[in-house]
Order: structure tokens, then sequence, then C-alpha cells
């Protein structure tokens, strides 16, 4: 019972009625520092330079490790002492967001404005609706923020300009909303030079570096619980043969399977973001499909030789291409090559084909199990 209201006291339960950051809950907190006397009332100062457990923390997220729960409440915070006249930075409650913006507010004297996007990035969640000019409203109305400051401007990540009526802000709150830079570390160039915004501020961009520390999230999503029932099923399919089930023919089996599996996750889920703008096609799903079959192809020759081609080796090829397409195309809503609705149209015609190729290459991979040697 204690841990419930502890919960509910640090806003951790995160959703459209979630409760503000409380003087209670942020003592606890190792990013705030001190509390910033008003004449309303107490507001948490936040720490600009990263503790072992935000690299921490960041490091576990990264791999996909409670991602889904890695957040901060909603509230207003301070950075520095700010006064009437500092600015308004507006951010989400997905704690990387938080810290990358904080990191960069070092000497800074700023307002930070947290609205609740059930702890989900600025850009993630401006395409799914959470970063929403009601949510910006509301977080505005209740944490009185215009008790705190004397100008009617507020900042917003640029990021999240698909999801936010800048319009329904100013009409409600009469807060001017200003857009700031794509990336934190612009913050402070941005503030100091009256909100010019250049035009490498503005651009999105898809770096070798940014699309590597996506693999390892990319590839949690794969290697979970249910990945081994997936095996489980593999096994028993690749124990099918002419008497039955043989469990030591599954097993022998069941490696070249696997082995030509991994390779389609590695295909899809690295090689392909990596190599990603000199590979043909244009949607990911064709990007990693093209180079499954490349290294597919690269595999069997490995594993076979040149001369060894027969139906259970186009079984393999096709797993490693199904696998590889549908790896790549997870990587549609981490780039600024789609929108919301290019990912869903891309998902449309492109998971048909994967499933399609996917059952083809097991019902092939079972055929050549009980078929006569």
């Amino acid at each position: 019972m204690a841990q419930d209201k502890e919960k509910v006291c640090c806003g951790r339960e995160a959703g459209p009625q979630s409760k503000l950051i409380t003087k209670c809950c942020a003592k606890r907190l190792h990013y705030v520092e001190g509390f910033l006397q008003t004449t309303q009332k107490e507001i948490p100062q936040i720490r600009t330079q990263w503790s072992w457990q935000d690299w921490l923390g960041t490091f576990a997220v990264r791999l996909g490790i409670k991602r889904y729960s890695y957040m901060v409440s909603p509230g207003l915070y301070a950075a520095g002492t700010p006064t009437p006249e500092s600015p308004v930075l507006v951010t989400g409650n997905y704690k990387l967001s938080f810290d990358h913006l904080r990191k960069h507010l070092a000497g800074i004297d700023a307002w930070i404005l947290v609205v609740d996007t059930r702890g989900i990035n600025v850009w993630c969640a401006g395409g799914k609706g959470t970063f929403s000019a009601e949510e910006v409203n509301r977080l505005i109305e209740l944490t009185s923020l215009s008790d705190y400051v004397s100008h009617r401007k507020i900042i917003l990540p640029q990021l999240a300009a698909n999801g936010v009526c800048s319009r329904e802000i100013s009409k409600k709150t009469k807060f001017k909303v200003l857009w700031g830079p794509v990336l934190a570390k612009d913050i402070p160039y941005y503030l100091s030079h009256d909100h010019v915004l250049t035009e490498a501020m503005r651009t999105v961009t898809f770096t070798l570096w940014e699309r590597l520390v996506l693999i390892p999230v990319e590839l949690s999503f794969i290697f979970r619980l249910s990945t081994l029932f997936i095996i489980l099923a593999l096994f028993i399919l690749s124990s099918i043969c002419s008497q039955g089930i043989c469990l030591s023919y599954g097993w022998q089996r069941i490696w070249y399977l696997l082995l030509f599996s991994v390779m389609g996750i590695f295909s899809g889920a690295v090689v392909t973001p990596l190599l990603l703008p000199w590979v043909p096609g244009n949607m990911f799903a064709v990007k990693g499909g093209f180079v499954g079959t490349f290294l597919g192809i690269g595999m069997l020759h490995i594993v076979y030789g040149s001369d060894e081609r027969g139906m259970l080796q186009l079984a393999l090829l096709l797993i490693t291409v199904a696998l590889s397409s549908y790896t790549a195309m997870n990587f549609t809503g981490s780039t600024s090559f789609t929108s919301p609705s290019g990912v869903e149209k891309e998902m449309r015609k492109a998971m048909p084909m994967q499933i399609l190729v996917t059952l083809v290459a097991l019902v092939i991979w079972v055929y050549v199990g009980v078929a006569p040697q």
C-alpha cells in the first residue's frame, strides 16, 4: 500500500490525469538539486550535469531495458535560477528527452514545462497524439504557469510540431508558441540569438551514428521471451519427418534454420541501417529484402558451397529475406524519411508479402523434411 501511495505521489503512473511533480517526490530524485522559492510555491531545481544514474539509465534504455517506464513526473521545473522574464522550454516526460534538454542548459536560467507524453519521446509523441495542444494547455493551467512568468511565450521542440496546433494554445492560454531547434544542443545558441534558427537547426538528420545507436533498441524488440516460443515452434516443424515427429532429426535441422534466421535479423537490423543511403529502394522493407537476399546467398555459399542448390536452400534464403525485410521496416518510425501515414502505408504493403514469403519458406522446409531422401 505504501508503494502505491509513493507512485501516486511521484506521478509515475503516467496518463491523461497523471499527477504533477510534488516536493515529497522531488526530494528523492537524484537530478533535483534543490528548490526555487517563489511567491506561489517551491519549484524543483534540476541539475544540468548528468550523474552516474543518468548514464546508466541511458545505457539501459538504449538496450530496450525498461524503455516504457523511463519517465519523469509532469510539471514545472527550474534550471538555474529563472526569473519571470526567463524563457519557458516545453518537453515530454520521457526521461531521455528531459535529460538531453537539461544537459544543455548549464549556465542558463530557464523554466522547463514537462508535459505528460506517456513516457514517449517528443517526436513519436507528436505522431501518436500524446504531445498535443490539449496536453500543453492542460499543463499550463495545472502549473499556473502565468503566475511565474511575465511574458506569454513558450518554446516547443520542433520535432513535436506534427502533433501540436500552436493556434489552439494561443487561443486558449494566450501563450505564443515559438518553435525551437531540432536538437537540444542548439538551445543555448537559439536563446542567446533572440530565437533565431539556422537552416541546420531546422534540419532532421539520420547520420551513421544516429542509425547506429538505434540498433540495440531494435534488436531488443526481437529477442524477447516470445522468441523462445518461436524457436520451439520451429523445432517442432524441423522435427516432422516421414515417420512422424523425429526429435533427433529436428535437432540436426533446427541449427540451419536458426543460423539463417539470425542472418536475416542481422541483415535487417544492423547491415541495412548502416548502409541505408547506398541500398537500392525507397521503402525500408525493400531495402531490407535486397540486403537479405545478398547476404543470404553469401551464407548459402559458405555453408553449402557453390554446387548444392535445392528446395532446402531456397527455404533458408526466403527466411533470411523475409526477416531482413521485416526488421529493416522497423526503422521507418525512427527516421525523417517517412511520416506516420507513410509508415502505415509501407506496413500495409510489405507485411502481407513478408508473411507470405515466410509461410512459403516454412512449407518448403517441412516438405524437405518429409520428402524421401
